[in-house]
């Protein structure tokens, strides 16, 4: 029996996977957002060692991430989703006594581990739910609940860490996940039937943690994501380098709000004419924002780059994440998600690094203009490598 009828995007199922998802990233963007502040205020930390902390996060994330297919695989997608959920939350809740910042440093490493399978699990479970003639739709409104992470996690935290103690807020962001904690118990986890076949005690290979039908679309993934890492990380340093920071978090409302007008269009274009018609306008809009980051001194500029990127990246990125499914056999799909993120994360993780060494020494307005750079060429590599797969596909 099919788990969703044959055009019924908005069933019951698919919305407890937005939920849960948008409430996973509510937490993970606001608790993102204040650490830096709480470790240089309150543990009187270097921003160094703020970035550590990032740092902790991402790298325990990416080692386990190619993993985290073969573990859904041999334990089944309910079990890995009850498990990471419920260890993600516990450990949620150790920020409220994290007084020190070894302490925090040792939460983040761990944290990263549930989040990695936790993100890759939530994927294959929410395309279950989606018919098959509106994959891109579907998937387009499960990354859209990421993007409002993007927005509403900031906007929520660095509205309450004004108010409340850091302590305070990390108990009400983990109030926040507790509730995407229960809305995973409501969906219906479909498991992979698997074929009997006799089974061959072998070694491991790449092929137990990379799918290689999915890796030209995870690259282009990693090579956006690197300059998007410029917009992650450092939009509110940028922003208060030019007097602006009382609007860095405006930036990301009109990001949400330009990404979110585009999406619904974006996903049946790509449904019914191909992704073509999706990613290389979106590639295009994403290079102009950063153009057009790198020489704004005005308000008005901070949100003209917001809309551009906004439509660009929040509609390139949805459709990526289709494309490196769809590549996939649907056996596979697990692996799939999992190199998708795995090649995602390296690309913000390298962006935070590199981009923050080079904008030490270069300045702001040249990093934004090599990022914009880089986003145009990766449509050499998409039309090279990804494109001539999916039309001899």
């Amino acid at each position: 029996m099919s788990p969703v009828n044959a055009q019924q995007l908005w069933n019951k199922s698919f919305i407890l996977c937005l939920a849960n998802n948008l409430f996973l990233f509510v937490f993970y963007f606001a608790q993102t957002t204040i650490l830096p502040i709480y470790i240089v205020n309150e543990l009187h930390g270097t921003l160094a060692q703020a970035g550590l902390a990032m740092t902790l996060f991402m790298a325990s994330s990416i080692a386990v991430r190619p993993f985290s297919g073969l573990i859904i695989e041999k334990i089944g997608r309910k079990k890995a989703l009850y498990i990471s959920e419920t260890l993600f939350c516990l450990f949620s809740f150790a920020y409220i006594f994290a007084d020190n910042l070894t302490f925090l440093l040792v939460i983040r490493l761990f944290h990263g581990i549930w989040f990695s399978i936790l993100t890759t699990v939530t994927v294959p479970i929410a395309n279950d739910f989606i018919p098959a003639n509106r994959k891109g739709e579907g998937m387009g409104y499960f990354v859209m609940s990421v993007n409002l992470g993007i927005v509403l996690g900031p906007l929520i935290g660095l509205s309450l860490i004004q108010q409340l103690s850091y302590q305070m807020v990390a108990a009400i962001l983990a109030g926040i996940i507790c509730l995407g904690f229960a809305f995973c118990f409501l969906i219906p986890v479909q498991e992979t039937i698997k074929t009997q076949v006799k089974t061959v005690k072998r070694k491991l290979s790449v092929h137990d943690f990379v799918e290689k039908k999915a890796l030209p679309v995870s690259i282009m993934a990693m090579i956006i994501s690197f300059s998007y890492a410029s917009i992650m990380s450092f939009i509110s340093t940028f922003a208060e380098s030019k007097n602006l920071l009382a609007y860095a978090s405006l930036f990301f409302v009109v990001f949400a709000i330009s990404m979110m007008s585009l999406r619904p269009i974006t996903g049946k274009i790509y449904d019914r004419k191909g992704p073509n018609f999706v990613v290389y306008p979106a590639i295009a809009l994403f290079s102009i924002g950063l153009i057009v980051l790198s020489q704004i001194n005005s308000v008005t500029g901070l949100m003209i780059a917001a809309v551009f990127v906004g439509m660009g990246f929040g509609s390139a990125q949805p459709c990526l994440q289709t494309l490196s499914i769809q590549h996939s056999p649907k056996a596979r799909i697990g692996h799939a998600t999992s190199t998708f993120f795995t090649c995602y994360d390296i690309g913000i993780a390298l962006g935070s690094i590199l981009l923050g060494v080079l904008i030490a020494h270069q300045g702001y307005s040249f990093a934004y203009l090599l990022c914009a750079f880089i986003t145009a060429l990766s449509l050499v590599f998409y039309k090279l490598f990804v494109d001539r797969k999916h039309t001899a596909a």
